[in-house]
């Protein structure tokens, strides 16, 4: 017969409200480092990729390249949380992260820092799998939207802050942008520390392996679409033999990476999951969230700082009105969630805000009052705060203990997902967009398009006649509005999806789903004849 008290200790945890800050003050200082590491960058980009001489594709892959490794490392991170030491993980994902961190701060060209931002990308995908495993771990799913909250208001400060340090930092002369990458170092230090000191999980310890051919099955087909996505329109023709090739191929990877996940022992990406309506439906939210989320907002400080001639500094303090309806939105709502139990009705509202912010967003001019641009972005924070966290939540209430891990990851991998299809397919569409109007705009005024302005490189407004500034102004801007507008039926799919996802109240325990999972393996193991033990230690 086996014994269920095994199991309960090893994947449950019972800790009071101090304990469980103590805990996660260092996880979300690490989180803030991911964060800032990563927002710190988004003002400066336009600098960078000026000075290191690339143009829209390098900008575009500076953050691709991040989401797609983000992307790729997720499934595994959470795979191994349901294996090994998730202490020892979240430390290795930090330290793997500053490193990148550090050495993207020496590139010499755009080509070295989008290798460096892929060494990034993989210690934050593992932050981002292992916060949400880590909490899932420690709270049940009725308290886990309060100390979400917590994690929303970590990441609305890290998204403040960061554009704001990044502004100042390219703006003092004897700092210069790289100290943007140099500056998460010292908090990244600091969070290792903490969370030797405050982090003791469970260990539970069982016989498993990676599936390595899925992981890099499905992280071929998906870097082989955002590569066609990014050149196809630019290098060569859309119908083309070459972009023929690239889709075939991708599909086929694709193909081949399912019939292996449904082969696999332990697969990377469990199909069992999506049997779940929930999970299914979370996903297909997550992906268009992610494309929100990433893809447009991405390009906000490029046009703050093109179309409307701002300082890197200036941009970050101008994108508060988003990031302060993140803040408010997920700490509030965070809140309401853990007295009330229900959350669906959040979900809903905040699909809602995001489609309709970023359908206003689509009438973005390089003069739109930036008043009305406020309420927009305030619109669109509002709704990825309602959204975001939630959408975790929802799956987590749903999975045994077993399964936390894949099923966190699962809907972060698609949110990446979504987010590196999105800076691929909206910065190309920039791109295509931003060379149109600025050969309009010089064709209006009896100049030739070539070498003005609409080349490869991204321009220096300040440094241009008055007559070209005005166009290049207005391109960006014009370009800018197009990609939120993109972006909104996105938006709309979330929503569609949300609405079907069915609600189930949040559990008080985390014992609810041991105890269930214990039942499971019980008959399991009955019926073989065989008893199943479960060992679980400390770190």
């Amino acid at each position: 017969m086996t014994q269920a008290t095994a199991p309960s200790r090893a994947t449950a945890v019972d800790m009071t409200h101090r304990q469980i800050l103590e805990a996660l003050s260092g996880l979300l200082l690490g989180m803030f480092v991911a964060i800032l590491s990563s927002t710190v960058v988004s003002n400066a980009l336009p600098r960078i990729i000026t000075e290191l001489h690339g143009g829209q594709s390098a900008y575009t892959w500076v953050v691709t390249s991040t989401l797609l490794a983000t992307t790729a490392t997720t499934p595994i991170w959470g795979k191994l949380a349901d294996l090994t030491s998730k202490k020892l993980l979240v430390q290795l994902a930090l330290t793997v992260f500053v490193l990148g961190s550090v050495l993207a701060g020496l590139a010499q060209s755009t080509g070295q820092l989008i290798a460096c931002r892929v060494l990034q990308g993989v210690g934050a995908g593992g932050l981002t799998a292992l916060a949400q495993v880590i909490m899932a771990t420690m709270i049940a799913p009725r308290e886990r939207g309060r100390y979400s909250g917590y994690l929303g208001a970590v990441l609305a400060v890290g998204t403040i802050g960061g554009p704001l340090i990044g502004g100042v930092i390219v703006d003092t002369d004897w700092l210069g942008w790289r100290w943007c990458f140099y500056v998460g170092v010292p908090f990244a230090i600091l969070a290792l520390i903490v969370l030797q000191k405050t982090l003791h999980l469970p260990v539970v310890k069982r016989e498993a392996k990676i599936d390595w051919w899925g992981a890099t099955l499905i992280t071929a087909a998906v870097s082989l679409l955002l590569i066609w996505v990014t050149l196809a329109g630019d290098k060569y023709d859309r119908i083309s033999w070459q972009s023929a090739v690239m889709v075939a191929a991708a599909l086929l990877l694709g193909v081949i990476a399912v019939r292996v996940e449904n082969r696999a022992s332990e697969p990377m990406i469990p199909p069992r999951l999506f049997r779940n309506r929930t999970v299914t439906l979370a996903v297909v939210a997550s992906i268009a969230v992610g494309v929100g989320m990433f893809g447009a907002s991405v390009f906000l400080g490029q046009y703050f700082q093109i179309s409307r001639g701002e300082s890197p500094t200036m941009s970050g303090l101008m994108t508060l009105p988003m990031i302060l309806g993140l803040l408010v939105s997920s700490t509030v709502v965070g809140r309401i969630i853990t007295n009330t139990g229900r959350w669906k009705r959040y979900l809903v509202a905040g699909s809602a805000l995001l489609t309709v912010g970023f359908a206003l967003m689509g009438t973005l001019r390089y003069d739109t009052p930036y008043w009305q641009l406020s309420i927009y972005m305030a619109l669109i924070g509002v709704g990825l705060g309602m959204t975001m966290q939630n959408l975790v939540l929802a799956v987590q209430n749903t999975v045994g203990a077993h399964e936390l891990g894949a099923a966190s990851s699962v809907v972060a991998f698609f949110r990446s997902l979504g987010g590196a299809i999105g800076v691929s397919a909206l910065g190309a569409i920039l791109g295509h967009k931003v060379k149109d109007y600025i050969a309009d705009g010089l064709a209006g005024l009896g100049i030739p398009a070539s070498g003005s302005g609409s080349g490869g490189t991204l321009p220096n407004v300040h440094t241009l006649p008055a007559p070209i500034r005005t166009v290049v102004e207005s391109a960006y801007g014009h370009g800018a509005g197009d990609i939120f507008l993109a972006a909104a039926p996105f938006g709309l799919i979330a929503l569609i999806a949300v609405c079907f996802i069915k609600e189930i109240p949040l559990r008080r325990h985390n014992r609810d789903e041991v105890a269930a999972e214990v039942d499971r393996e019980s008959t399991v193991a009955g019926g073989a004849g065989a008893a199943v033990v479960a060992t679980g230690v400390r770190d």
